[in-house]
């Protein structure tokens, strides 16, 4: 049989009929391969198994039993599953499912991310490609978060299939006539006043909703990651001040999306809905509002066709959408008092630019350095000036 290393595991591809003519030659090949591979995980690929006895059934139990209860059997036809199925053996170990194909040829890109870009298929349907060939856990926290958030209240996509796309995966995603609020922006400049208005309110009312504690990761504790990766690129001072401020928050238990940028912001029929929610978590709003800083700011700061190539926008539009949403969100307070509240975000947006530049290289390679050195430069300037990170009201 055909074998592949992917990190700690060894893939094994069977194919054809397993039965009781050759179960027991396919049982003494797998004892070699994992004999061969000591300390990897066995998983059996079944992409192109056909059918398999209650022989073969006794083979993978025995190797189940020599992989201390660990044992992936992935790809799986439907006649197969069934069979599994019936005998129990899904219980037994993990068994998923062969994955329809699904091409994303000719369709339109509606958002590029960390992690995936997201596409239009048809007028009712969007698809997330993921970047990570060894993606599947990430779709699985991503569909488990949407469903916790649709639990919530929180009008979100969910996803109803795990596709192939290529050799990377994807999710699938109904949305009748969905179009993004970056859409809308671009379509409609002219009512620029009156989406940004609606799309404040929208994440004013996220906002609003709570989680239990331990039900989502708490933003704090992600941040304080980022900085404990960021030690050496911040000097020890500044990173001990920061390290300060972030474990001096209280905590907070309302939802924040991470990246609520408008591209994860759709409009199905009159519904205002959110996508992408791999970083949803709970904190401070200003683990949001960060994240509007570092799209509608900090990528353009030293590259001003950003907005164009990343947003399809103008960057005066990424201003214009960026101060309104500040006002919008905080409408009430002064002028001050929104000034500090700013330079509060735009310090924990700094923190997470220089993470996403200076870590994940999420950039172009001529702007690293100088990327960096000016988000160090505004994490210096900031950090002298404010005392407290939260914005959230009292």
């Amino acid at each position: 049989m055909r074998t592949n290393i992917e990190n700690d595991r060894v893939i094994v591809f069977s194919e054809g009929r397993i039965d009781s003519t050759n179960a027991a030659a396919f049982g003494k090949e797998l004892e070699e391969i994992a004999a061969a591979n000591p300390g990897r995980e066995l998983v059996i690929d079944a992409e192109e198994l056909e059918y398999i006895s209650s022989a073969g059934l006794r083979v993978l139990l025995q190797l189940l039993k020599k992989q201390n209860d660990q044992l992936e059997v992935r790809n799986v036809t439907l006649e197969v599953y069934e069979i599994m199925d019936m005998t129990g053996f899904t219980d037994l170990m993990q068994v998923t499912k062969r994955l329809r194909k699904f091409s994303v040829e000719d369709c339109e890109e509606i958002g590029r991310g960390a992690v995936g870009t997201v596409y239009r298929v048809d007028d009712d349907t969007i698809v997330k490609v993921y970047e990570e060939p060894d993606c599947l856990p990430m779709i699985e926290n991503e569909q488990k978060r949407a469903k916790q958030a649709f639990l919530k209240g929180i009008p979100t996509a969910i996803s109803y299939d795990v596709v192939k796309v290529g050799d990377k995966y994807g999710s699938v995603f109904e949305l009748l006539r969905a179009k993004t609020f970056n859409d809308l922006i671009i379509e409609q400049p002219e009512n620029r006043e009156a989406i940004v208005q609606r799309y404040v309110r929208f994440i004013r009312n996220i906002h609003e909703v709570e989680a239990e504690r331990g039900e989502l990761p708490d933003a704090r504790n992600v941040f304080l990651d980022y900085l404990a990766q960021m030690k050496d690129l911040l000097g020890e001072a500044l990173y001990a001040r920061l390290r300060e401020l972030f474990a001096a928050m209280d905590e907070n238990l309302h939802i924040v999306h991470g990246d609520l940028q408008m591209k994860n912001v759709m409009l199905s029929g009159d519904e205002p809905l959110l996508i992408d929610m791999d970083t949803l978590s709970v904190g401070d709003p200003v683990f949001d509002l960060m994240g509007l800083c570092v799209t509608y700011r900090l990528y353009n700061e030293d590259e001003p066709e950003n907005a164009m190539s990343f947003l399809g926008i103008t960057v005066e539009m990424a201003d214009y959408i960026w101060q309104n949403t500040l006002t919008g969100y905080f409408e009430g307070m002064d002028a001050a008092q929104i000034a500090q509240a700013e330079d509060r975000i735009r310090l924990v947006a700094n923190v997470r630019f220089l993470h996403l530049v200076g870590i994940l290289g999420i950039t172009k390679p001529e702007l690293k350095q100088i990327r960096v050195d000016h988000a160090l430069a505004h994490l210096r300037e900031l950090i002298e000036r404010v005392d407290r990170l939260a914005v959230g009201r009292e």
